[in-house]
């Protein structure tokens, strides 16, 4: 079987974005815009993918940490053509080459695989047709209506630049003649450069049959050179995340008001308002409602769930039915099951709470393992924290914590406790009783050290 090279430019310095970080770093949808033509080119199976960098050096192999790419340094950016030769000794000699660009997140898949297809019999690239063809170059037919040419609009004549149709320098082409191409070309251009380009008059001459596939997806092509670039296409990107959902059947209350950065899995009859934020990866369960405003990230939120506005999720789970929010935030390691309800203005930190239980108002529970059907009231909150070292909060099935309570970690609240409003407590309460704290008088103690961090 042929193998398949994939090979991806990404060694621009990105002048114009006026930025330390190299272009291809910048984000798209929460990733960074290499990362998703890797995505791409992974998706095409190939036995190797090649990425060509320089500008920001090692910066981008750390980002991007990926084994499975061969990683290429072109020390002197000295054009397009140079950046392929540099990949040319790590090419397989049987089989294609894809040559697609670091900078342009958008590709598409279908064109990649409909382009390889193409190429098995000649070079193809893709083109499309821009009302403003200006800094493109053009692609240059003979009278047949055959590519003779692609020329740089820097080299062009005015005959040349008021051609549309533009190359978008994504082509494939026969390994073995890619190499051929490469060792002729020159730098003899108004930008003192190699360009890829030239290979197509190569392939003419040697009567390898070129082809131009256009493409009507103007973005799926579009590179990103500027700040505003990078504004256009995240609002795009944005667009057709919000189109998937809607053809899996997700309600979105405006579909131009989401933002998805990362994977977001969604079961049946799901709702989303406006203006909510998923990153990383996120799971809705069936019939589940994110009231406008929130921002989730990686969380499991399960079947029937409703989260009302302005909530904060962020590597959490949510159980069935339950109902968070307004206002409320779930930090890492908190883990609810079916039918809880934290209320508003509520913090959970690392807190596993069972079946049942609510934690309703202005309440802060973490480092907790709170049982079943536990009601918590407004203003309680679990002092983990003694300055130094972070303790456990234990509350067993059917207690009752009373408004205004500080549990002192580490502490034990026993089964169907009941602990009276604006108690502070700092001992074990037993089972079924009523434990109550009320202080006479306020004393201070001259001396007192605070405690030290234990050593593991």
């Amino acid at each position: 079987m042929a193998s398949l090279n994939i090979v991806i430019l990404a060694a621009g310095k990105g002048t114009r974005m006026h930025s330390d970080t190299p272009k291809v770093l910048h984000h798209i949808g929460h990733q960074p815009i290499l990362a998703h033509v890797i995505a791409c080119a992974k998706a095409l199976n190939p036995q190797k993918i090649i990425v060509v960098y320089g500008f920001g050096g090692e910066q981008v192999k750390q980002a991007l940490n990926d084994d499975a790419i061969t990683w290429v340094n072109q020390a002197e950016q000295l054009g397009t053509g140079h950046a392929v030769q540099q990949a040319a000794p790590y090419l397989d000699e049987n089989g294609q080459t894809l040559i697609l660009l670091g900078d342009v997140p958008l590709v598409d898949v279908q064109a990649c695989q409909q382009l390889l297809e193409t190429s098995q019999q000649g070079l193809t690239l893709l083109s499309f047709n821009k009302s403003d063809p200006t800094g493109y170059g053009r692609i240059v037919r003979n009278a047949a209506n055959k590519v003779a040419a692609i020329i740089e609009h820097k080299d062009a004549t005015d005959a040349q630049r008021a051609i549309l149709e533009v190359n978008t320098g994504i082509m494939a082409m026969p390994t073995n003649q890619l190499k051929k191409w490469l060792k002729q070309l020159q730098n003899n251009n108004a930008q003192g450069e190699y360009y890829l380009t030239d290979i197509i008059a190569f392939a003419v001459k040697d009567n390898v049959a070129v082809t131009a596939e256009i493409t009507t997806d103007e973005w799926s092509v579009t590179g990103i050179n500027a700040k505003t670039d990078l504004v256009h296409i995240e609002r795009v990107y944005q667009a057709r995340q919000a189109q998937i959902l809607l053809q899996q059947g997700v309600t979105l209350k405006d579909a131009q008001r989401i933002d998805i950065r990362g994977n977001l899995t969604c079961g049946r009859d799901v709702e989303i308002d406006v203006n909510c934020i998923f990153e990383g990866n996120v799971i809705l369960g069936d019939r589940v409602y994110i009231g406008a405003n929130c921002v989730i990230k990686n969380a499991n939120i399960q079947t029937g769930a409703r989260i009302a506005p302005f909530t904060h999720i962020d590597d959490a789970t949510v159980g069935e039915q339950s109902r968070i929010g307004p206002y409320a935030r779930l930090r890492p390691g908190t883990i609810l099951a079916a039918d809880t309800h934290v209320g508003n203005f509520v913090e959970l930190k690392n807190a596993q709470v069972d079946i049942g239980s609510k934690i309703n108002h202005l309440s802060y529970v973490g480092d907790s393992t709170v049982g079943k059907n536990v009601n918590i009231g407004a203003g309680t909150i679990t002092c983990n924290y003694d300055g130094a070292n972070k303790f456990r909060t234990i509350i067993e099935d059917d207690a009752f914590i009373g408004s205004d309570t500080q549990l002192i970690a580490p502490v034990t609240i026993g089964k169907g406790a009941t602990i009276a409003a604006g108690s502070t407590i700092t001992k074990n309460a037993p089972a079924d009783a009523l434990t109550l704290c009320r202080a006479k008088e306020q004393i201070s103690i001259t001396g007192w050290k605070r405690p030290q961090k234990i050593k593991k």
